[in-house]
């Protein structure tokens, strides 16, 4: 009897012990899963312990491109002082074709965009944008004397005219909307592209953001081609164009930090600055301070 007692006593302990043991172990995996979720979104952390930030961009002057191998443009200057103020010194270039920054955002490869992108609804849909950094009109780039006298979207329109727009570029839905047809519009990969384009006659005019088509020719030297200096700007949703960094959706802690050091830099005026030091306006392309992500990621602000 004695040992029977003995016996299911050490049973007892022995399922005591399996179930405590089951429980620790639970709770280890509970603690090693919120461990890993914070880690992911928290890449603030990582950043600032590396000392290191891998910036994606599109090579669009003047908001980031490179020349002699260096990082340069508004966005890429404004990103590197908060980087600066987040205690991250270094900026890792990578580039990408537009189209591809977010999604190379999303699979990992840049921690942050930094290319003047132009927020939308769409784009919010893929991507946490940090708050405007920069205001932005459209261009309009033609052949030399402006044959088919374009001047607006609308003038694309109604004369059938062809257009060649960079691939992923929001001026695709901007020309649609004033009622090109998709038959008029070309896509290339790049702002020369969209020149040569225009140069040899493939398309009657190309466009982009003003700043953009406007630099990009003048250092280009093509005499071929002109900027149309009379463009109307037309009125619909998402002209002006505020552009901002963009965040992986997990990236929370990060962006929120970037915003922080954003405002603050806002405020003592360095962001102006910056944008003056590309060529840009300090005051028309500096950002009203009613504008927000959010609104206009809700199509209520634009």
């Amino acid at each position: 009897m004695k040992k029977l007692l003995l016996a299911s006593i050490f049973i007892i302990s022995i399922m005591l012990l399996a179930a405590c043991g089951s429980d620790d172990t639970s709770g280890n995996g509970g603690e090693e899963s919120a461990g890993e979720t914070e880690g992911e979104s928290n890449l603030l952390t990582k950043l600032q312990d590396e000392g290191k930030v891998t910036i994606g961009f599109a090579n669009e002057a003047p908001y980031g491109y490179q020349e002699d191998g260096e990082l340069k443009g508004a966005a890429v200057d404004i990103a590197q002082a908060v980087f600066a103020e987040l205690g991250v010194d270094e900026m890792e270039a990578q580039l990408a074709d537009f189209s591809q920054l977010i999604p190379g955002l999303n699979a990992g490869k840049f921690d942050v965009i930094t290319a003047g992108m132009a927020i939308n609804p769409d784009r919010c849909e893929n991507a946490d944008f940090g708050e405007p950094e920069m205001q932005y009109g459209e261009g309009l780039v033609v052949q030399k004397g402006n044959p088919m006298d374009l001047h607006s979207y609308e003038d694309i329109a109604e004369t059938g005219a062809t257009v060649s727009i960079m691939a992923g570029a929001t001026e695709h839905e901007y020309v649609k909307s004033e009622g090109v047809s998709e038959d008029q519009i070309q896509s290339a990969s790049d702002i020369p592209g969209t020149f040569s384009a225009v140069a040899s006659g493939r398309a009657d005019a190309t466009t982009g953001t003003e700043m953009t088509v406007k630099r990009a020719l003048e250092s280009s030297g093509n005499d071929k081609l002109e900027f149309v200096s009379d463009f109307e700007q037309p009125d619909i949703e998402g002209i002006p164009s505020y552009g901002a960094a963009a965040f992986h959706k997990d990236s929370d802690a990060l962006r929120e930090a970037y915003n922080e050091a954003l405002a603050k830099l806002k405020e003592d005026g360095t962001v102006k600055e910056l944008l003056e030091a590309n060529g840009f306006s300090g005051e028309t392309n500096s950002v009203p301070s009613d504008i927000t992500t959010e609104g206009v990621c809700s199509g209520e602000q634009y």
